[in-house]
């Protein structure tokens, strides 16, 4: 029997009963699969360049190769924001060219240091290394950027001495990113001079990074299909209805149409680098699979649960589309709020481990064999969700959760995802506290299991 839960997905449907039989948790670290030999196997479709190309073998598997090498996919969403700074009022800088002591670096990137002893002080053995190092020590090798990316000589570096790929995205009309619209208009996919502004957007885009050898892919949009027009009375906004400056819910296949449009004027202009559409979930997959055959990956922002992403999900996506994936979202809040700071962060990071491990089972040789890997959201605490900041007390954040979601304690808690956290905030943006996630994903992400095309 099966008792529906409050989300549109199955993820919190609950099964009361089974009979003959009954459940067992099982992992994808339990399953023991002999492994397919991919070094057998005829390679049948190629998208993209020497430099990044997405191949595609006899069996249907798909993997992602740099210079000729097989890699998965280690992105994370990185966007250290100084505690106090907020889109709310319009204050949030751009991270890629902050320098707030005015010495000649950027903030995050070299600036930041390590919280070793939890005291929120700087002490004498807590010199500067920097994010990207730090990104690096994790084992990361690309991040992603949701609308375009303002510093190609902060690119280029990330990329020369630290390993960094740069996914490179533009919103494509999602948070009104692109379109012109306003935010409570909403960009409307059916509106020629909404179109039109995201045809010039994107466009800029492509000529600014195409050549760049740190560029790894083009993603557009992010969670499109979730994207509705927020209520104001008098105006105020209503209650739950401030909306995400778009019509992309109600417009979903418009939305869809115009994207395979975007896909072919980027090959036009770079037939070098593969392109994703970031979706919300696997909702609409199979229209997905009939209207937009130019977007090479599917790129999926999911939120399931400490077991992964399930089953159906990586074969329904091989099925209705035949398109490698990309988790271009995964995380889970470092906050609960019946537990301690330190059980809430064990559980963000078993989660993860969960997730993490079931994209390792899926890729190329294993499982579904559509996996390419997926991007950790995110690197550091984003105060700024919460609206204004505190006063320096990292619990007064924000902590009865933003929606109903299938988190360790039953909700989102936006501010909360970083595998580092900015401590009591007083330190912010210089200061990391390194949280049990960051350190699995150090081990994680640093194992060497594409060092061949053989699984």
């Amino acid at each position: 029997m099966v008792k529906d839960g409050d989300n549109l997905t199955i993820t919190d449907d609950v099964y009361t009963s089974i009979n003959p039989g009954k459940f067992v948790r099982v992992k994808p670290s339990d399953v023991v699969e002999k492994p397919v030999d991919l070094t057998r196997l005829k390679i049948t479709r190629q998208i993209g360049s020497d430099h990044t190309k997405l191949v595609q073998y006899a069996n249907g598997h798909w993997q992602f190769l740099v210079d000729g090498k097989p890699i998965l996919i280690k992105a994370i969403a990185y966007e250290p924001t100084l505690v106090g700074q907020s889109t709310h009022d319009n204050t949030r800088v751009d991270w890629m060219t902050a320098d707030i002591n005015e010495n000649g670096l950027i903030d995050g990137p070299y600036e930041a240091w390590v919280d070793k002893n939890l005291n929120n002080v700087q002490d004498p053995d807590e010199k500067a290394v920097g994010d990207f190092a730090l990104l690096k020590r994790m084992g990361a090798n690309a991040l992603r950027h949701y609308h375009g990316a303002s510093n190609k000589e902060l690119l280029r570096e990330a990329h020369d001495q630290y390993g960094l790929m740069a996914i490179i995205g533009d919103l494509m009309g999602m948070y009104a990113g692109g379109s012109g619209a306003s935010w409570y208009e909403g960009t409307d996919y059916t509106n020629p001079e909404h179109l039109e502004n995201m045809r010039q957007s994107i466009r800029e885009m492509v000529l600014k990074h195409k050549d760049e050898p740190y560029l790894l892919m083009w993603v557009l949009s992010n969670e499109g299909n979730y994207g509705f027009v927020g209520d104001r009375e008098n105006g105020k906004t209503l209650p739950d209805r401030l909306g995400l400056g778009s019509r992309g819910k109600e417009q979903h296949e418009a939305m869809y149409r115009f994207a395979n449009e975007m896909a072919l004027m980027i090959k036009e202009m770079d037939p070098d680098h593969p392109i994703a559409f970031s979706n919300g979930e696997k909702v609409f997959v199979q229209e997905i699979g009939r209207v937009m055959p130019d977007i090479d990956i599917f790129g999926s922002n999911v939120y399931r649960g400490e077991d992964g992403f399930g089953h159906s999900f990586w074969h329904d996506i091989k099925t209705y589309t035949d398109k490698p994936v990309l988790i271009t979202e995964f995380g889970c809040p470092a906050y609960h709020n019946r537990k301690t700071r330190e059980e809430a962060e064990e559980l963000q990071k078993n989660y993860l481990q969960g997730n993490w491990e079931d994209i390792v089972y899926n890729r190329a040789g294993s499982g579904a064999g559509n996996a390419i890997g997926g991007v950790l959201f995110q690197y550091i605490d984003e105060w700024w969700k919460a609206g204004p900041a505190p006063e320096f007390d990292p619990y007064l954040q924000e902590t009865v959760g933003d929606f109903k979601a299938n988190f360790p304690d039953g909700w989102m808690h936006e501010e909360w995802l970083g595998v580092t956290s900015q401590g009591d905030g007083s330190q912010s943006p210089f200061l990391r506290q390194l949280r049990p996630a960051y350190r699995y994903f150090e081990k994680a992400w640093n194992e060497d299991v594409w060092s061949s095309r053989s699984s």
